[in-house]
């Protein structure tokens, strides 16, 4: 392993990275309830789902692990799950295959883009300032996302847009607690801090009500059938404008939520090249596109890279052996799915509150002195948390940096590539 992913190289070792990799798993592990629970108003079986949710992150990100090395963990994104159910499904009135059927094309539309260079290059194309931004950003959705999870911080209609929650009571004062003593252990240095924080508070839960033991519960279980969503796709409508527009929305989505959190990431890890470059990025977007397209054989909505992978580089990985072992912990929840299930949100929340505080650090980067600059990255990271985007967060940055560059007499200093992405990224809001 130390020939293989490089450890002293990197500054890690076996017990960091393994760490690591369990600590993105616990983190993210509300995908294997949250998706299958989405995907049953589509009409899909949750137990077929659940599978194809465990399984085709575990080959993704194992793919991340031992072919791009990097420590990233994917799963069916948030957001494309919702676009797949509300949207094309109930929205539009189609079925679950044609839905199945435009992500199992996204994935091969994306292994060719990878292949053709196509999306590292965007990658490239993306000013530094911007970059630093989209760590920040994510560090701010993320933070947002467990205080929204824990119900810390609640919508109410006809309010505010947001405004704090019940916090003396249940799932919201159990995350505050979690957040305090996840605290405290971070203080102390406690190494593993963020996956202790996640476990003690899952059993501060017991007494509180809120981790609950179901009646009946059993350790050990067999992962449910997949014969109902495996290879079912609908290819009759292929050639239709509905298609194209579902394609279309899937494609861009994922594309910037995953070179977001690809950028993002990697700044924090302190990753980036001396020119701003994600390291083997070309590999780590052919496992975004790998389980995409396997992910739709299974029976699940895209497969994408995970902000929840910042918890891991937080606890200290820096290589594959982090996405190897959130992998191997997608295999052992298809067997132990009722253990990992208890898990409540509010024992994860403090965890991703936490790590928002750690993907703030290159925000001291950014230069702040050029508005061209400034600007763009400002609204870059305003733009994720409040739009509760990365893909809206980058758009917006990117067409700001080009305006304000070309009107302020500076259009030299933007890319040509730059340009084309901007032009993408227009079409992008006009199309909806």
């Amino acid at each position: 392993m130390e020939n293989f992913f490089k450890l002293k190289e990197n500054n890690t070792t076996v017990k960091t990275e393994v760490l690591a990799g369990v600590t993105t798993f616990m983190t993210m592990a509300y995908i294997l309830i949250v998706n299958p629970l989405m995907l049953m108003d589509a009409g899909m079986p949750f137990g077929a789902v659940f599978t194809a949710t465990a399984l085709s992150s575990l080959i993704a990100t194992l793919v991340m692990g031992l072919y791009a090395k990097l420590p990233f963990a994917l799963a069916p994104g948030m957001g494309l799950n919702a676009f797949f159910t509300y949207y094309v499904v109930i929205g539009m009135g189609k079925s679950f295959e044609f839905a199945l059927t435009a992500v199992f094309l996204e994935g091969i539309i994306f292994i060719i883009l990878t292949f053709l260079n196509v999306r590292e290059a965007i990658i490239d194309s993306i000013p530094l300032n911007v970059k630093r931004a989209i760590s920040v950003g994510i560090g701010l959705f993320i933070a947002f996302i467990g205080l929204v999870n824990s119900e810390v911080i609640i919508h109410q209609p006809y309010s505010t847009i947001v405004e704090l929650g019940n916090i003396t009571q249940g799932t919201a004062l159990l995350a505050l607690i979690g957040l305090i003593l996840t605290g405290v252990l971070l203080a102390l240095k406690v190494k593993g801090a963020l996956l202790i924080g996640i476990i003690l508070t899952t059993i501060i839960g017991l007494p509180m009500g809120i981790t609950v033991i179901q009646d009946g519960f059993r350790v050990l279980s067999a992962p449910p059938s997949m014969a109902d969503t495996f290879f079912k796709f609908d290819f009759s409508q292929i050639f239709t404008f509905d298609m194209f527009i579902v394609l279309f929305t899937f494609l861009m989505v994922d594309m910037f939520d995953t070179v977001g959190t690809l950028i993002g990431v990697a700044t924090k890890a302190e990753m980036l090249s001396e020119d701003g470059k994600v390291p083997n990025a070309k590999q780590a977007l052919f496992a975004d596109a790998v389980g995409t397209t396997l992910g739709a054989l299974f029976g699940t909505s895209t497969v994408t890279t995970y902000v929840e992978s910042s918890a891991g580089v937080a606890e200290g990985g820096r290589t594959g052996l982090t996405a190897v072992s959130t992998a191997v912990m997608f295999g052992i929840a298809l067997f132990f799915s009722n253990v990992f299930l208890l898990i409540p949100s509010a024992a994860t929340a403090p965890a991703l509150i936490l790590v928002g505080l750690f993907m703030m650090s290159p925000i001291k980067d950014i230069n702040f002195e050029d508005y061209t600059e400034s600007i763009p990255a400002f609204i870059t990271f305003l733009f994720m948390p409040l739009t509760y985007s990365i893909s809206d967060g980058i758009v917006f940055g990117m067409l700001s940096y080009i305006l304000l560059k070309v009107l302020t007499g500076r259009g030299k200093e933007v890319s040509i590539l730059t340009y084309i992405v901007g032009l993408i990224f227009i079409a992008k809001i006009l199309i909806g």
